[in-house]
């Protein structure tokens, strides 16, 4: 058998091919996965407090006086002597309707007193010279007699002559007709040069009240009588009457009102109970039979939670559901109970407590059991 010669390469051969080798050894070990990037998602942390829970109920403005001014006479208007949709002050004159034929039923009255009160001066001094003659028989005691009731019939009609004065100067006076509450008067239904009497059934025209205004708010009898349950368990406190407004056109009328009273019974038709409140009207702002929104605060919720609504959602069954950070920085499904929204938070009454990072930012990007890293955004008010 024959040996062949081994072949060694040259040094200058062996130095380049080590370092390849090594290069490519060390290429290798870089081929390593690279670590596993947390997500990042934005959290709030949940705080308990006293939650005012309130209720949008529909109302109708109405004035807090309403008076229809009319004659209490006959007559002919001879001045309208106010502005239409001015204001006016009660005893302000209106109108002034022909007075002619009053002060001359009252100056006759007046006529017809002085007659009576003249004939009664001679029918007392009469009477008391019977009187007096009567004591010595020098009259009979008939003749006495009718003297003395013919002066009492003359004081008589001296009453009846100054009452029918009275009522003469009454009706003269009521050729002025005056506003009896003061306020916003409307247009006048009658002009001057029309008829008008004591008994007619249209108005001269209407003076309301605007300030203050009231608002009459309905309510289910069903609510009210939820509400009245969860008051006496001790679930909810009494909320302040103080409630605020929400003109038709989606605005806020900026003074507050107080609740005046609940009728006390409920309409058989609507099965609604009527709630009467009170607003300021300065400004003339709020007109009667206007529909507005109450917002009325109906209960406080002792140591509720206020979620911010993006960190709520529900699951294919509806149920309510959010994601909560826990100390080990893993995501936590949990499932609670949003009573009712509150501006643009959920009320939660189960599922969640004070000190839970609901995560508001980031929730389409993690799952149940990831390890996330949390970034606080803000704090739920």
């Amino acid at each position: 058998m024959l040996l062949r010669p081994v072949a060694f390469l040259p040094l200058s051969r062996i130095a380049p091919v080590a370092a390849a080798l090594c290069l490519l050894a060390s290429g290798c070990g870089e081929n390593k996965p690279p670590e596993k990037r947390l997500t990042e998602v934005g959290v709030v942390t949940l705080q308990a407090q006293d939650v005012t829970v309130s209720t949008e109920l529909p109302g109708r403005t109405a004035s807090t006086m309403m008076s229809e001014v009319r004659p209490q006479i006959t007559g002919i208007i001879q001045k309208r002597l106010f502005a239409e949709g001015s204001y006016v002050r009660a005893g302000q004159p209106l109108y002034q309707i022909d007075p002619s034929l009053y002060r001359a039923s009252r100056d006759e009255a007046q006529a017809a007193l002085a007659n009576a009160q003249a004939t009664a001066v001679a029918a007392q001094a009469k009477a008391r010279r019977y009187q007096a003659l009567g004591q010595t028989e020098a009259v009979s005691a008939q003749d006495r007699d009718d003297v003395l009731a013919a002066a009492r019939q003359a004081g008589a009609a001296v009453q009846q002559a100054r009452a029918s004065l009275q009522t003469a100067g009454i009706n003269l006076r009521f050729t002025e007709v005056r506003a009896p509450i003061s306020g916003r008067i409307g247009r006048s239904m009658m002009t001057p040069g029309a008829l008008v009497t004591a008994s007619q059934a249209t108005p001269l025209a209407t003076i309301q009240q605007l300030d203050p205004i009231f608002v009459d708010i309905t309510q289910s009898s069903a609510q009210l009588l939820a509400l009245r349950r969860s008051l006496a368990a001790g679930k909810t406190l009494p909320a302040s009457a103080t409630i605020r407004l929400k003109l038709d056109d989606g605005s806020d009328y900026p003074l507050e009102g107080r609740i005046e009273f609940a009728e006390p019974i409920v309409d058989p038709d609507s099965g609604t109970v009527t709630l009467r409140a009170r607003f300021p009207n300065p400004d003339n702002l709020l007109l009667p039979g206007m529909f507005v929104r109450v917002v009325a605060p109906q209960s406080v919720v002792p140591g509720g939670i206020l979620a911010p609504q993006q960190g709520i959602s529900r699951d294919p069954k509806g149920n309510a559901t959010a994601l909560v950070v826990t100390k080990a920085n893993k995501v936590e499904l949990r499932t609670v109970t949003a009573a009712e929204a509150i501006g643009d938070k959920w009320l939660v009454t189960a599922g969640l407590k004070a000190g839970d990072r609901l995560i508001v930012e980031g929730t389409e990007k993690v799952r149940p059991g990831d390890t996330v890293r949390p970034a606080t955004i803000g704090q739920s008010k």
